[in-house]
């Protein structure tokens, strides 16, 4: 169980390149950054405005003189500092990840970004190219995948409790985009622009998130081969969509569906994963984050609940609230942020081997993403087609 006991040396000097007052995901990268002790807010380019991304900043307790117009001038001012950060997030819309990544990895710094990573997979081979040469970290910030229930599966199906996994179902909907975009905020329209979003709306935003959660659940089975149907039902989003489904075939034989939305008008927003095997079926969703489904064939269906002895060790290693008390997607956040900082400091020691068994999502994580998003868009563009994955 982690209960806040520092795993590293020293509090790692950490920098925000967005995330500022009017953003959205920026708390939850604090969140999860502060709360173990591994990581201590000292500089950010919180703001496109200067002024108010400096005013945010003091109250966040950073130095004015640490509060950066820009990313470029973080760099600059950074480099020069014997206390000069360690790592920086990048908390900005898709189009600007590529640019800043690359700009803080040539200066020496680790990188914890915002997923999709970039728009294409030539741009994530580059930058793990870059961050290799540099001895650098590059995290991805997948937010359910820190969850102690989806390690509970992995290691279910890694045990055998399952069969052979023969199905896998991914759902992700919500309706906060059922109405058109007249009153969106600013916040909300640039995922919808094609030269700010990318490729993709809906299966880049959210749909990711599925597909590396799936990943982390069935680390043995590829994807073969995908069917990609989506549409934009409010017609000014096109040609990105607001809706998809995505049929998948895997290595092992198994069938896979995907159906990723915005515009299940009502959903207040929810994830629901299940994977069947030959022997069992085990379902979570994010709405009841305290709770796998476990149905084995011929027997009475079981609730299993977080943070309980009869789990699996890799799920109760990673339990933060214990079984009395809920564990959410802050908690995620924090289990996620704790062991990039560990990755980090491994690196930075030049200890090879922790790196070699530790689990993180890293830059290997953000580029399969942005691999299936290439071929889901690929086969849509041709007329929903079956496509081999490549």
């Amino acid at each position: 169980m982690i209960n806040g006991e520092r795993s590293i040396s020293r509090p790692l000097r950490w920098g925000m390149v967005g995330g500022g007052r009017t953003g959205q995901v920026g708390y939850k990268h604090r969140t999860g950054a502060l709360r173990d002790g591994t990581y201590q807010l000292v500089a950010g380019a919180f703001d496109l405005d200067a002024e108010r991304g400096r005013d945010f900043g003091v109250n966040l307790g950073v130095s004015a003189d640490r509060c950066y117009a820009t990313y470029q001038d973080l760099v600059v001012g950074e480099t020069g500092r014997e206390d000069r950060v360690d790592v920086v997030s990048v908390a900005t819309p898709n189009f600007t990840h590529y640019a800043i990544t690359k700009a803080l990895l040539e200066a020496g710094f680790h990188v914890i970004c915002e997923k999709p990573l970039f728009f294409t997979t030539s741009e994530c081979d580059e930058i793990a190219e870059l961050a290799a040469r540099k001895g650098l970290i590059v995290g991805v910030t997948y937010g359910f995948t820190g969850h102690p229930i989806v390690h509970q599966m992995a290691a279910m199906v890694k045990k055998g409790m399952l069969g052979e996994i023969r199905i896998v179902d991914l759902q992700y909907t919500h309706g906060f985009n059922a109405g058109d975009d007249t009153n969106a905020s600013e916040a909300q329209k640039w995922r919808t622009d094609p030269s700010k979003s990318g490729p993709t709306f809906v299966l880049g935003d959210i749909g990711t998130h599925l597909y590396y959660l799936s990943e982390v659940v069935l680390p043995h089975m590829k994807v073969e081969r995908l069917l990609c149907d989506r549409k934009a039902f409010i017609p000014t989003r096109a040609p990105l969509e607001d809706h998809a489904t995505v049929l998948m075939h895997y290595d092992n034989g198994a069938r896979g569906r995907l159906w990723v939305s915005s515009v299940d008008a009502g959903n207040m927003g929810s994830q629901r994963y299940r994977f069947v095997g030959s022997k069992a079926s085990v379902e979570w969703s994010d709405s009841r984050p305290d709770q796998l489904i476990y149905e084995v064939q011929g027997e009475p269906n079981r609730i299993m609940h977080h943070g309980m002895p009869y789990l699996e060790e890799e799920s109760l290693a990673i339990d933060r609230m214990g079984g009395l008390h809920t564990e959410g997607l802050g908690d995620s956040w924090s289990n996620i942020y704790l062991w990039i900082a560990e990755a980090i400091d491994a690196k930075m020691r030049g200890d090879e081997d922790f790196l070699n068994t530790h689990h993180y999502p890293g830059i290997e994580a953000g580029t399969e993403g942005v691999r299936w998003l290439e071929n889901c868009v690929r086969s849509a563009d041709g007329g929903a087609a079956w496509v081999d994955f490549k």
